[in-house]
C-alpha cells in the first residue's frame, strides 16, 4: 500500500491472476447491488455521468443506458481493456457516448462538471486524509443539484485503508452534500447525495 491508497500492483495482480477477481458477472450479490444502484438514481437521465474505478465495466454497461454521455476511470490497463469490450459489445442505440481514462480516485480531477458521479467500491483504497479530499473535489466537480452515489461493501477487507462504513461516514459529514435516500444491510451500503437541496422523485413529477 502507499502513503494515501493501494499500489497499481495491487490491482494489477488481482486481474492477472483472474479477469474478474471480485466476481462481477458472476455473483447474484453483485447483479443485485447493481440493480439497487440503478433503482437508487433519482432521474431517469443524465447529461454527463462520472465513474471512478469502473473495473471490468458491469456498472458502466448499465449505466450508459442512463447517462448521454459517461466517463470511466480505473488504475489497472486491464480493467479498462475489458469495460471498452463490454461497452463495445452494446447496440449504440442503447448506449450513450463512453470515454475511458486511466485515473484513479485522489489524483486530480478532470476539468469538468458532471450531474452525476458514481463511486461504487472504490472509496475505500484511499486512506481517510485522501477520501476526505476526494469527497471535497467531487463536490467542487458536481453541477448544481447533481448527485453523488455512494455504494460500498461492509465487510472488512485486511489490505482497504478503510471499511465501507467507514467511507460512508466521510461521505455523510462532506460539506456540500445533502442525503436524499439511502440503503443500508448488513453487507453493504448505499447512500444518494444532492449538491444542494434534495427534492423527492415524486415531486420532481407533480405527483400529490
Amino acid at each position: 500500500m502507499s502513503e494515501t491508497r493501494l499500489a497499481t500492483d495491487y490491482f494489477d495482480d488481482m486481474y492477472a491472476r483472474d479477469p474478474d477477481p471480485w466476481g462481477f458477472t458472476t455473483r447474484w450479490y453483485e447483479q443485485r447491488k447493481r440493480a439497487l444502484t440503478m433503482a437508487a438514481l433519482p432521474k431517469t437521465r443524465y447529461h454527463n455521468a462520472f465513474e471512478p474505478g469502473c473495473s471490468i465495466g458491469t456498472l458502466s454497461a448499465e449505466l450508459t443506458d442512463r447517462c448521454d454521455r459517461l466517463v470511466c476511470t480505473d488504475i489497472a490497463a486491464q480493467a479498462l481493456d475489458s469495460a471498452g469490450r463490454r461497452i463495445d459489445r452494446l447496440p449504440e442505440s442503447e448506449r450513450g457516448a463512453v470515454e475511458f481514462r486511466r485515473w484513479a480516485l485522489g489524483d486530480p480531477w478532470p476539468d469538468e462538471h458532471f450531474d452525476l458521479i458514481v463511486l461504487s467500491e472504490v472509496c475505500y483504497y484511499l486512506d481517510s486524509v485522501s477520501l476526505r479530499t476526494a469527497f471535497a473535489q467531487a463536490v467542487d466537480h458536481l453541477e448544481p443539484n447533481g448527485a453523488l452515489l455512494c455504494v460500498h461493501w461492509r465487510r472488512k477487507v485486511p489490505e482497504y485503508p478503510l471499511s465501507g462504513d467507514h467511507v460512508h461516514a466521510i461521505a455523510r459529514t462532506t460539506h456540500g452534500l445533502t442525503a436524499l435516500a439511502g440503503y443500508h444491510d448488513e453487507d453493504l451500503l448505499l447512500d444518494v447525495f444532492i449538491a444542494g437541496d434534495p427534492i423527492s422523485v415524486a415531486t420532481t413529477e407533480h405527483i400529490e
